[in-house]
């Protein structure tokens, strides 16, 4: 039999609570040599954890946080905005600058 178990408090992933919906954020940075390499990649973990969390904290939403440099490049391509889409991902977009949230999509 497999498991899977998510640690919501891992570096890269945090549980925390927007107003009265309990979420879980995913972090990424982007800053691998292939960004189509890392959102694969990402996606898959995407898909798992929001697979585990349903599971396990039904009442948990998922969120991929991800840099706003990256979101406005890279996210804007019709094959990742299509895959946004088609699974439903919810964004954080941060600036990691300024360390500040910009931008929710749910």
């Amino acid at each position: 039999m497999f498991s899977l178990q998510i640690d919501l408090a891992a570096e890269n992933t945090i549980a925390a609570q927007r107003n009265i919906e309990k979420i879980a954020v995913e972090i990424k940075s982007f800053i691998a040599d292939s960004d189509i390499s890392e959102f694969h990649t990402v996606l898959g973990k995407y898909l798992n954890y929001c697979q585990a969390i349903e599971e396990q904290e039904a009442d948990r939403a998922l969120y991929l946080a991800v840099p706003i440099e990256t979101y406005q490049d890279f996210f804007q391509l019709s094959f990742v905005q299509r895959a946004l889409h088609r699974y439903q991902i919810k964004l954080i977009i941060y600036d990691p600058k300024c360390e500040e949230i910009r931008l929710w999509i749910k």
